[in-house]
């Protein structure tokens, strides 16, 4: 008599599959000392960055007398007064580098984000023109230069030594941030620019009413890159007009009134100057510190929201 035979059940199916309850330790909920710990580590940062802050400004608003009672830089406020800021404003060193230092920031950001743009659009279109080289020429000068020394003799060979362009134009362009919007611009949906081409646009029709409206977070985190980086400049003063000073940036100014040690026009000459003529030196140093700050600090809550996406989406689509 046949008997029918089933096939055996393995062990592992007839025990009981049990859940896996625990989470990743990076996905559980933090306890009261992770808390406390995370609180007070952001503390400490916080106050790292608002107390040296707190300091300067208040310096710069101390006058001759809370300072010298002070030893120097002031932590708690005695006597107010905006002489620095009145007699630094009127006098023609820092107003005049304030002129420079906006000029070259607006012209050299607006040559720099021209640059970059068509250049990473051109090298984003696979179809253009010997991309491929100019890629592998433009990454191959990130990481080889030709050095100071070269770059000097170039620029003073082309008539640079003492003009404004020689602090733009040897460091419009930024490779890394080429390479930034290029990764931006390949990942621009393809049936946009097919449409514009099937309509009659042109690249730079493309470029201007569809690249560009798409990528407005990554333009404006490239355009305060390159912003700040002019803003901050001083090194190429020392190289190409270190002697005129009608022509020094407002970083450079700093550099030689704090850093340097120069007297600044209308300061007080011994010691920290009596307490109603003169203004202290290191009142109006603490200014030019606060003054080099407030650009900045005005630019960035406008450019926090498209600083955070347009780096997020760079580094995403790259």
């Amino acid at each position: 008599m046949s008997q029918s035979l089933t096939p055996a059940r393995p062990v592992s199916a007839m025990r009981p599959v049990r859940r896996r309850t625990s989470r990743p330790a990076w996905e559980e909920q933090p306890g009261a000392v992770a808390q406390t710990l995370k609180g007070g580590v952001l503390v400490l940062v916080v106050a790292a960055v608002l107390v040296p802050l707190w300091i300067v400004v208040l310096t710069s608003f101390s006058t001759p007398g809370a300072i010298n009672r002070a030893g120097g830089l002031v932590l708690w406020p005695d006597g107010l007064t905006a002489d620095a800021y009145r007699q630094m404003l009127t006098n023609g060193p820092v107003t005049r580098a304030v002129l420079v230092s906006l000029g070259i920031t607006v012209i050299g950001t607006a040559i720099s984000m021209a640059v970059s743009v068509l250049c990473a659009y051109g090298l984003s279109r696979s179809r253009s023109f010997g991309h491929r080289a100019i890629l592998l020429v433009l990454v191959v000068t990130m990481f080889v230069g030709g050095g100071m020394i070269p770059t000097f003799l170039v620029v003073t060979e082309l008539g640079g030594y003492g003009q404004y362009w020689a602090l733009i134009l040897p460091g419009a362009v930024s490779v890394f941030n080429i390479l930034v919007l290029r990764a931006f611009y390949s990942g621009t949906a393809g049936d946009l620019i097919d449409a514009a081409r099937i309509d009659g646009a042109n690249d730079w029709r493309i470029l201007w009413s569809v690249v560009l409206p798409t990528s407005r977070a990554v333009t404006a985190v490239v355009a305060l890159f390159y912003a700040v980086g002019y803003w901050n400049s001083f090194f190429n003063v020392m190289l190409y007009m270190p002697t005129d000073s009608t022509k020094w940036p407002l970083q450079y100014v700093l550099l030689q009134y704090v850093n340097q040690g120069m007297s600044i026009p209308g300061s007080a000459n011994n010691g920290f100057g009596s307490h109603h003529a003169q203004t202290a030196p290191l009142s109006l140093q603490m200014a030019v510190v606060v003054l080099t700050l407030v650009p900045i600090l005005l630019v960035y809550p406008f450019m926090q929201k498209h600083f955070r996406t347009g780096v997020l989406t760079g580094a995403i689509k790259g």
